[in-house]
């Protein structure tokens, strides 16, 4: 979480600008990882979507605080359905470790 806000915070990322749809792209990555993260920290999918997706709330907020950077809902829902799939793909990971073979 802190290296999104860091990355957020400054005027221009590293490398080439973005442009949609590769944007979007980097988005669901970054939040697929911060999801499956949180789903493997706390067990449970839901709440760590929601932890990742309020998040990325915050940080769209803020970024329309920096120039040149903007806010967008595009970016949100990007950021929202990579925290989804990487939240239960995190707590699955933990709930497949547990099963017992049959005998």
């Amino acid at each position: 979480m802190a290296a999104i806000w860091y990355f957020s915070a400054q005027p221009q990322t590293p490398g080439p600008r973005l442009v949609h749809p590769l944007d979007w792209g980097v988005h669901f990555l970054v939040y697929l990882a911060l999801g499956f993260a949180l789903g493997r920290a706390t067990g449970r999918p839901g709440l760590a979507w929601v932890l990742a997706a309020w998040f990325g709330a915050l940080d769209e907020v803020h970024q329309a605080f920096v120039p040149p950077r903007e806010a967008g809902v595009t970016d949100w829902l990007f950021d929202t359905a990579g925290a989804w799939l990487g939240s239960w793909a995190g707590a699955g990971r933990e709930e497949a470790g547990t099963d017992e073979p049959d005998a």
